[in-house]
């Protein structure tokens, strides 16, 4: 427990008020003894020629795969991006050859478990991610010591003791990866909860300032707009080591949390009207960047459960939303929605403050080298992250957070395709809050509260999704990767093959069985099969674009967040006059035709994407 504090928010506080007297880790105590690796005679000297590299050994099978020869660039940009784990029996066994590259991945097969945005990033080729699906399907062996490199200039470049080191966020203990992507979750749910937490509030909003039912529902959408524009500007951030996750996390949640005061309180529409896009804007933070955090934690190989799970929060947030102000907006008035943010977002603030870690590597590496500066006085002792961050420009940052979301979006058809595929659908889910009210309310008179209920059958159909998805995961995708490899990208679209049916399916039964003479629960029915479908073909899609564009992994999904962001907020004002004048049986039944021409683009997608990756000039060769 003393670690977990020690690795949170208030822990660096705490240290910090002390000077480090408290909570202090292994390198600041007295009778910590400086590694010996890491006097400047024993690290392991960066190659001044490099060598064909040794060959790669594929643990599964026992195969020997070709490998190719390595320039000093591209060894130099591997040390930039893979972690390092060179035993000391490897180091003796092999100095008699100190001019073949050690410190790569692939000479040394299951012992280490490379995190996965590193894995992403350094995978530049499809070899190159085989590799990495390969080290993390092996079963760890007994724990060895890393011994650091040192470059050609005499920096020694600070890594993990052992390849089990506790301080790995790979390594830590179920408990603890299981307890910090819990306090992701819950902070997912309570910032997409206050989004259509407030479409209860809308008719309150709209007869205590005397505006519109389109202009009381800018108080949903410029909420949606503000935390699709935020990730661009705080997800860089969190990839900064001087900075890393839990700063952005922590900082904007807090004024996140203090502006549900003045919202709760404003006495004009135009204040209530910035502030709702402020508080998306801050809220934004863990609706790209927890991804990262769970990616920083979890292999690979186990990625797909987890962040199935942080879907399933980011799903039943705006679904859940409205259950909870339903009733006490119609029993109090339009501004008890906007409190019940407050309380249910302070909390989950300070479970962050007291307990969540640091789940950054290059983050806890740039620490440590820090320490052990000052345990050993060594001033050559630094982490990778510190030399990465020293040649990267505010240029480079604008460019990739930016403008390569656009270009790849503009130049890339499969890109660009998913990206408008998630943005309709999502936008059809926001759309929700507009027709809900017209079929319970106006069709099957239905309070605000029992309305509200009936958002339930998104959530059942989550859970229904997350079920199939976790069999298909376990039962058919992990035995497959363990016995023949990674494959292709596009044989992770295969469930979307049939999930993506059940879209336009499910929105079908929804448009014409919202009738006051048919069981409201029928249309419930509809709702749910939609969830099922958006929620499984969404999982497939964000499993093909990282192992299709590696690389470009974050720049990805930060443009696919901001684009579904924008459709929805105008989904949800497109939504009135469609549905006013087409009815509800006609307007759902346009949307639903867009979905039935999605699933088309699916299949054209399966079918034809290694032609199109072939031609791209951002994926994975």
């Amino acid at each position: 427990m003393s670690d977990l504090i020690r690795d949170a928010p208030i822990g660096a506080i705490l240290r910090w008020a002390t000077g480090n007297k408290i909570l202090q880790y292994p390198e600041e105590k007295p009778d910590f003894h400086c590694p010996t690796c890491y006097s400047s005679s024993q690290a392991t000297p960066t190659p001044e020629k490099a060598e064909p590299s040794l060959p790669v050994v594929d643990t599964l099978h026992g195969d020997v795969l070709p490998s190719k020869p390595e320039s000093d660039d591209a060894i130099l940009e591997k040390r930039k991006t893979l972690e390092r784990t060179v035993t000391a029996s490897t180091a003796s066994s092999s100095a008699s050859n100190l001019n073949r590259p050690r410190t790569t991945a692939s000479a040394r097969p299951g012992l280490e478990r490379v995190a996965t945005r590193e894995a992403l990033q350094a995978s530049v080729t499809r070899e190159d991610l085989e590799r990495q699906f390969t080290i993390a399907s092996v079963t760890r062996g007994p724990s060895k010591p890393v011994e650091p490199a040192k470059l050609d200039d005499g920096t020694i470049l600070v890594d993990w003791y052992t390849t089990d080191d506790p301080e790995d966020p790979q390594n830590w203990s179920s408990g603890k990866k299981a307890f910090a992507a819990f306090q992701i979750y819950i902070y997912t749910l309570a910032v997409y909860m206050g989004s259509a937490i407030y479409a209860p509030s809308v008719e309150g909003v709209v007869h205590a300032f005397g505006v519109s039912y389109s202009a009381a529902y800018l108080g949903l959408s410029m909420y949606v707009l503000g935390y699709g524009i935020g990730p661009l500007i705080f997800s860089p951030l969190s990839e900064v080591p001087r900075i890393g996750r839990n700063i952005p996390y922590v900082v904007t949640f807090a004024i996140f949390v203090i502006l549900c005061v003045p919202t709760a309180l404003v006495d004009n529409f135009a204040g209530l009207i910035v502030l709702r896009f402020l508080q998306g804007f801050f809220g934004s933070p863990c609706l790209a960047t927890g991804g990262a955090s769970l990616q920083d934690m979890y292999s690979l190989i186990k990625l797909p459960y987890v962040l199935s799970l942080w879907a399933l929060a980011a799903t039943c947030g705006p679904a859940l939303g409205p259950i909870i102000s339903g009733f006490s907006v119609a029993a109090m008035n339009w501004r008890w929605s906007l409190w019940e943010i407050l309380w249910l977002a302070g909390p989950v603030w300070v479970l962050l403050f007291l307990f969540l870690p640091e789940t950054s590597t290059p983050t806890i590496l740039l620490r440590r080298a820090q320490r052990l500066r000052k345990a050993s006085g060594n001033n050559q002792l630094k982490s990778q992250s510190e030399i990465a961050q020293a040649s990267l420009s505010v240029k480079d940052l604008a460019i990739e957070t930016l403008w390569r979301p656009i270009q790849m979006m503009l130049l890339d058809p499969a890109v660009a395709f998913t990206a408008l595929y998630t943005a309709l659908v999502y936008g059809i889910f926001y759309s929700f809050f507009e027709v809900f009210p017209l079929v319970y309310i106006g069709m099957y008179g239905f309070n605000l509260g029992q309305m509200g209920l009936t958002f339930l059958a998104i959530t059942v159909g989550v859970f229904v999704s997350i079920a199939m998805y976790w069999s298909y995961v376990y039962w058919i995708v992990e035995p497959e990767i363990r016995r023949s490899g990674l494959g292709a990208p596009e044989r992770r679209l295969i469930p979307a093959l049939y999930a993506s049916v059940l879209c336009p399916v499910g929105l079908f039964i929804y448009a014409w069985t919202s009738d006051p003479d048919i069981h409201w629960i029928v249309s419930c029915v509809g709702v749910a099969i939609f969830t099922v479908g958006v929620f499984l073909v969404l999982q497939c899609i964000f499993l093909y674009l990282p192992l299709t564009y590696p690389q470009y992994a974050a720049s990805l999904f930060a443009g696919n967040d901001f684009t579904r962001s924008v459709l929805a907020a105008a989904a949800i004002h497109f939504s009135t006059p469609l549905f006013g004048d087409l009815g509800v049986g006609p307007g759902v039944s346009l949307l639903a035709a867009f979905t039935v021409v999605c699933v088309g683009g699916v299949y054209l997608l399966y079918f034809y994407g290694d032609w199109l990756r072939a031609r791209s000039r951002f994926a994975a060769k």
